[in-house]
Parts: structure tokens; C-alpha cells; sequence
């Protein structure tokens, strides 16, 4: 149980952390990785399909934890299943957890590699994020929220001024026609959209933390419709600005995009540092909560105070943060990472919750 009374958070914090945790990387990778398995200008209804399953799956995972108040899937999940597929479960997601931070990491190191700090080794400023990291999840899940509450405000108010500026160039028909190639093009998209919303899972462990955890479901409505907004709005904007052919030669489409056009005669001609800038504060939100969870994990799982797990993970995440020798390498660990987080958390929470219903029902009576 979350032993400290003064770590809560509120529902519109809830909230807030669960729209923070989803608009990672996606945003920069999403048009491309989309495009390139759906072919067609269709893409946008595969993020709406995806949307709406992540947010059915939260759902589910709501229900599953308020059968069990006060506790974390950590805890839970070894009530359901016995201690050790309990433990082995628990174990797993704490690996996918520090695994989702080494990425997000890596990719908030590349983007700022690539464009603004340029001839700066990778190593530098991964361990300058991994400690700002460290400083802020020591203090717990509220000044994390605090936090995550500044920044979300700013990200949407730059993101949306830089991507409306770029209707100058958006042509509609690069959008045409719809379902012009059927509807098996965009049902063949809809798990590369579903896994954009991969951060769904944290409802898992999020409600100990909420002062009314009855509210819960209203979280995942609000908390995965706004990335849905997020996401349709650039995979829109970046179609029509650049085309699915376009699209599919760019690493990074949405920088793209922002880079394809200027405005003169502002103080800023150029937008696309703004636009990193804000985002690398959003990724960065991504990698403290997947830090600070994955410590969370270890610490209930070996009953344990949570800082030196905290302290513990800095290398672990460092060292597969490095991994990745090139771009390819970094797209092809967070395609393994998702499809983990699919079958980990797409299907268990499911069965943990008919399992849990049928205990219930038969020891409650």
C-alpha cells in the first residue's frame, strides 16, 4: 500500500499524468511508422479505432484495480495468480517499464542530437536528463503531477500554434479519397496506432495514488481522448502537408513538416527548436514516470524502500539507452517494446479481471 498519506493526486492530476505518459515520441514517429504499414491517406481512422481500443482497455483496467483498493498490480496480481506467477508477471513489467524509459530517452537524445545540440555526445546528455529524471521522481508522484501540469498547457497551446501555421502548405488532397483502397488498409494500421497510446497500462498503478479512485474511468476518458486529438491533428497536418509518399522517406515527418515552412518579419522565422523544445519536455515526462514506476515495481516486489531501486535503474536505463547504434535500431526497439506492452497489457488485464470476478463471486457469497 502507498504508505504515504501526503502523496495523492487529484483527478484532473490523474488526468494530466496519464496525457503526459501517452504524448511521448509518438508524435515525431506516429505519421511514418502509420503510413508505412497502411499505404494509403487513410491513416486518420486507424488512430481514431486505436484510440478507442486503448481507452476500452483502460477501461478494463480500471475495474481490475478497484477490485483490489490501496493496491498496485504489483501487489494484486500475486492475490490473483499465486505468489510466484505473481511475482514473474510483476517482474515482466517492471522490465517493460525501465525498457519504455531507456527509449523515450534515447529518442528525446537523437532528436536533440539532430537538431539543436548538434556534436554533443549521446552519452552527455543522456545522463543530463537521467539526473533532472532522478531529482524529480525522489520527491513522489506529486511534484511529478505538479510538474507534468506545467508542462502540458505549454505543449498544447505551441503545438497547435505550430502546426495550424503550417495550413499554408496542407492540401486536402493529399487526404483523398477515403477508404479509396477499402477498409482492409486501415484495420491493418489500427495495431501500430493502438500502440501509440501504449501508457494506458499506468492506470494500473495510478489509482493507489488518487484521492478519489472511484473517478477513475472519468481519468481514461479525458486522459486518452486528449492524445487522440493530439495524434489525429499531426497525422492529418502531416499528410496533407507533405503526402503519404512524402511521408514515408521522412525519419522524423512532424519535424519535417514544421521545417517546410517560415514566417518572416516574427522573431522566430523557424519554429521547429520551439516545437522540440516543448516536446522534449514531454518525452521527458514520459521517461520520469516510466523510471519512477518501474522503482515503484522493485520496491513493493522485494518490500523495500523505493529510493535505492531509483538510484538502482539510473545505470540499467543508461546502459539500454545505448543500445541502439542508429535511428533504424532505435525504431526497431520501440516496435519490440510495444508489441510487449500489447500482449503484456492488451490481453492480462482482461483475464486478471474475469479471474478476479470469479473469485469474488464464488469466495464472496
Amino acid at each position: 500500500m502507498n504508505s504515504n498519506p501526503l502523496d495523492r493526486i487529484t483527478t484532473p492530476q490523474a488526468a494530466v499524468v496519464l496525457i503526459n505518459y501517452m504524448l511521448g515520441a509518438g508524435i515525431f514517429t506516429l505519421p511514418r511508422a502509420a503510413v508505412d504499414v497502411v499505404k494509403t491517406p487513410d491513416v486518420w481512422i486507424s488512430v481514431i479505432i486505436g484510440g478507442l481500443l486503448a481507452m476500452l482497455a483502460g477501461v478494463i483496467m480500471v475495474k481490475l484495480a478497484q477490485q483490489h483498493p490501496g493496491k498496485t498490480f504489483f501487489q494484486f496480481s500475486q492475490d490473483l495468480v499465486g505468489r510466484w506467477l505473481g511475482r514473474v508477471l510483476s517482474f515482466i513489467a517492471i522490465c517493460y517499464f525501465f525498457t519504455i524509459s531507456a527509449y523515450e530517452l534515447r529518442a528525446m537524445v537523437e532528436v536533440a542530437k539532430l537538431f539543436l545540440l548538434e556534436g554533443t555526445p549521446v552519452w552527455a546528455i543522456t545522463m543530463a536528463f537521467m539526473w533532472v529524471s532522478l531529482y524529480l521522481i525522489i520527491g513522489g508522484i506529486n511534484p511529478m503531477a505538479r510538474l507534468y501540469e506545467i508542462i502540458l498547457p505549454i505543449t498544447g497551446i505551441i503545438f497547435l500554434l505550430v502546426t495550424l501555421m503550417s495550413f499554408g502548405i496542407f492540401e486536402l488532397d493529399n487526404l483523398r479519397p477515403v477508404l479509396g483502397e477499402g477498409i482492409m488498409p486501415v484495420l491493418k494500421g489500427v495495431k501500430t496506432t493502438a500502440l501509440t497510446f501504449a501508457g494506458i497500462e499506468i492506470m494500473l498503478i495510478l489509482l493507489v495514488f488518487m484521492k478519489n479512485p472511484d473517478k477513475a474511468v472519468k481519468v481514461v476518458l479525458v486522459g486518452t481522448t486528449v492524445p487522440l486529438i493530439f495524434y489525429l491533428f499531426t497525422v492529418v497536418m502531416v499528410i496533407g502537408g507533405l503526402s503519404v509518399d512524402g511521408v514515408i522517406t521522412r525519419a522524423w515527418p512532424t519535424l519535417d513538416l514544421v521545417r517546410s515552412f517560415e514566417i518572416k518579419g516574427l522573431i522566430f522565422e523557424r519554429f521547429e527548436s520551439l516545437l522540440l523544445v516543448i516536446w522534449i519536455m514531454q518525452i521527458f515526462s514520459t521517461c520520469s514516470l516510466t523510471h519512477y514506476t518501474a522503482a515503484l515495481g522493485l520496491a513493493q516486489l522485494f518490500k523495500k524502500k523505493i529510493q535505492p531501486f531509483m538510484f538502482g535503474l539510473v545505470p540499467v536505463i543508461f546502459i539500454i539507452s545505448m543500445f541502439p547504434k542508429n535511428i533504424l535500431d532505435l525504431f526497431t526497439l520501440g516496435d519490440m517494446v510495444s508489441n510487449a506492452g500489447l500482449y503484456l497489457f492488451g490481453c492480462m488485464p482482461l483475464l486478471l479481471l474475469m479471474l478476479s470476478r470469479w473469485k469474488k463471486g464464488k469466495f464472496g457469497a
